[in-house]
């Protein structure tokens, strides 16, 4: 609140300083003369700005005084800073614009002036040299490099330069020595030593990881298991999920309920489960075998080449997605064996007249199926 007041005596001090300058520059009365285009009276500029001052600042501050507290303080603030501008506008329109400076002499004239009466102007400066001659650049060039002369030299020869060719037998003849045609027709010199190029680099074998079977968490790994047919996971859980990851021609058996199975990178791999309560995937995976020994809701195959699924009675009501995958197989159980289905790859799209109809083509049902896993 102190500062608030202090700056209400600064503005108040303002005002009143910028009054006593417009009251000491005004001209006696009756005498006001024309100053910027204006004949006497006030200026149109002040005219406007005392227009805004009863109209909105007027209501302004009206209503900031019947709020009193710092309203009212706010309001006495920005009335003395209008105050304080109609002030500076008032003496800004009672002074002249002041007229134009002299335009300063250029260089040139300058550099006359300062060299007295009747003296010429100094010189313009010389151009800067220019790029050098094409020819004489060549010139110092053949002068400097005695490669070049030497060649010239032995172009100047005519029909002496062949007097220095070495003679080619008749076994370093190309047509003459079927050896040379299937070595690319180069035969070794006795002059020249030939150097062993650059060896190609080495093809590095694949890095083997240790194989994985162990419980972490909630999640089973099953990794890098190969050639395994006995993997067996007997101790589970509802919450547990399996993760089995870059396994090839191994077979694992999960017994139980199991919250979920994901399937990555395998090849020729095959599973076994008893009851899975979430989803089946298989993700980037060739030449999979999967039995359903309980239930199972959904089976999703992404991205996978040749999947066989074995139903059991009580998983027939299970959902199989898939996208982007090619020879899948669901084996449905019939009269104490297994029937093959196979799931489409191909579909065929047709325009209706309002609407676009795709259907499964048509694919032949094989009539021996692969057996089971168990």
């Amino acid at each position: 609140m102190a500062e608030m007041q202090e700056l209400m005596e600064r503005l108040e001090r303002a005002v009143d300083r910028l009054e006593l300058l417009s009251t000491g520059s005004r001209r006696p009365p009756g005498d006001c003369g024309e100053i910027n285009g204006v004949n006497g009276g006030v200026a149109p500029s002040v005219e406007a700005f005392d227009k805004l001052m009863n109209s909105m600042v007027a209501e302004f501050l009206k209503k900031s005084r019947i709020l009193a507290g710092d309203v009212e303080t706010h309001a006495e603030m920005v009335h003395s800073a209008f105050q304080a501008q109609r002030a500076f506008l008032l003496m800004a329109s009672q002074y002249q614009q002041p007229q134009e400076g002299p335009v300063a002499p250029t260089a040139s004239a300058l550099s006359v002036l300062s060299l007295g009466p009747g003296l010429p102007p100094p010189p313009p400066p010389p151009p800067p040299p220019g790029p050098p001659l094409l020819f004489e650049s060549e010139g110092i060039k053949e002068v400097s490099s005695p490669s070049r002369s030497a060649l010239f030299a032995q172009l100047n020869q005519g029909e002496a330069i062949t007097k220095g060719l070495r003679h080619v037998t008749d076994d370093q003849k190309t047509y003459k020595n079927p050896n040379l045609r299937a070595h690319g027709g180069q035969s070794p010199s006795p002059t020249k030593s030939h150097t062993p190029g650059p060896k190609s680099p080495q093809s590095h074998p694949p890095k083997k990881h240790a194989p994985v079977l162990e419980l972490e968490g909630k999640k089973w790994r099953v990794e890098y298991q190969e050639d395994k047919n006995d993997l067996v996971i007997s101790e589970t859980e509802l919450r547990q999920v399996a993760y089995i990851f870059k396994c090839g021609k191994s077979t694992l058996q999960i017994k139980g309920k199991i919250n979920s199975i994901i399937i990555d990178n395998c090849k020729k791999f095959g599973l076994v489960f008893d009851n899975v309560v979430g989803i089946v995937e298989v993700i980037n995976s060739k030449d999979i075998q999967m039995q359903v020994m309980g239930k199972v809701p959904t089976i999703s195959i992404n991205k996978t080449e040749g999947c066989h699924i074995y139903l059991s009675e009580d998983a027939l009501d299970c959902e199989i997605v898939s996208a982007k995958s090619s020879e899948m197989n669901i084996l449905i159980p019939q009269d104490g064996d297994y029937r093959e289905f196979p799931v489409p790859e191909q579909f065929k799209t047709a325009w209706d007249g309002a609407k676009l109809i795709t259907e499964p083509t048509e694919i032949m049902v094989s009539e021996r199926p692969p057996k089971p896993l168990t």
